[in-house]
């Protein structure tokens, strides 16, 4: 509430509101108040008057104010009139009068105040003289402004209290709501990566239980192979007796068929491992018995040293007797090229 509005609630007028601010230079409520309290009769100049007498409002000399003007315009009619004009001046309204409620007020000004407070919008003029304060009624009055002005300054006070408590409750909230978001938001990352490691594990199990699911059906086929070819034994005759009906330096050995063959791989790391293989087998199954062995997961490649050769990626799928590698063989691992 501006200081103008505050002075108002308190019954003066505007005008006097207005120039009491001016003359203490807007210092605030109480010395415009005490100013009020102190000149309670004394005429307020308005503007135009102010400047039509050319006297500065700091002069000290009090300008000419319409109620001087008329008292002399009296005064002059007094004198040259006589006894008739005097009894006319007598009629002349010397203040309003609100029909509502009775009340003597001043000037328009007051009117206006008036009528803006109680709602009141009846009003006459009237011969009857406001009359001014005594020293009880303004003691009174300064006493009623004074608890009026305290009565407002623990209302301030109090709400001033009320606010701070409240924008201190709500950084506290505040703080707390951001505390559980970031405890909130370190679980769930820590959540994320307790299930990536899972996640992790589980695809490492499942990579080791098809490598050994594949060596296990490897093994199966193998073993099929082996039974079914001991249930159909070769019909050709045998070596020992032809040696025996024939002289050593006249045979000629046929090719024997080899069935398995002896596998020997030596590791990056210098050590070796062994196994034997049917010779129908691929080579993608030494590979995979490299992989069971050794826990390796990314990629290698395999060669021979004798005769030299690095085996391209068709070669896994041929068997091991088309590579040339029975009855025994040597295979290097190495690292795969780009």
């Amino acid at each position: 509430m501006s200081e103008v509005q505050t002075l108002m609630d308190m019954g003066f007028p505007r005008e006097r509101v207005e120039y009491a601010l001016q003359v203490t230079s807007n210092k605030g409520v109480e010395p415009a108040m005490e100013w009020l309290l102190a000149h309670v009769d004394d005429p307020i100049p308005s503007r135009q008057n102010a400047g039509d007498s050319g006297v500065p409002a700091s002069s000290g000399v009090p300008p000419t104010t319409a109620e001087d003007s008329s008292a002399g315009a009296a005064s002059s009619s007094t004198s040259g009139g006589g006894a008739g004009e005097t009894s006319a001046d007598s009629q002349v309204a010397k203040s309003l009068k609100c029909d509502d409620c009775g009340k003597v007020l001043k000037d328009h000004t007051e009117v206006e105040y008036h009528a803006a407070k109680t709602g009141h919008s009846n009003f006459s003029e009237s011969t009857e003289e406001k009359k001014a304060l005594t020293e009880e009624e303004k003691k009174a009055q300064l006493a009623l402004i004074e608890e009026k002005l305290k009565q407002k300054r623990i209302e301030r006070e109090e709400r001033e209290k009320t606010e701070a408590l409240q924008r201190e409750k709500n950084r506290i909230k505040s703080g707390k709501d951001m505390t559980e978001a970031k405890r909130r938001m370190e679980e769930l990352e820590m959540k994320k990566i307790v299930e990536q490691r899972k996640r992790e594990k589980d695809e490492e199990k499942a990579a080791r239980d098809r490598v050994r699911a594949q060596i296990e059906a490897d093994k199966a086929a193998r073993k099929a192979r082996e039974q079914k070819e001991l249930g159909n034994p070769d019909t050709a005759p045998s070596v020992s007796s032809t040696t025996v009906s024939s002289p050593p330096a006249a045979v000629k050995s046929p090719p024997r068929d080899y069935t398995e063959t002896r596998i020997q791989v030596r590791l990056q790391d210098g050590s070796t491992l062994q196994e034997t293989f049917n010779v129908k087998e691929q080579l993608s199954a030494v590979r995979v018995f490299i992989q069971m062995k050794t826990g390796i997961e990314s990629p290698f490649s395999l060669m021979t040293t004798f005769p030299r050769k690095l085996f391209a990626e068709d070669d896994y799928e041929k068997p091991l007797e088309v590579l040339g590698l029975v009855p025994s063989a040597v295979i290097t691992m190495t690292k795969t090229t780009a």
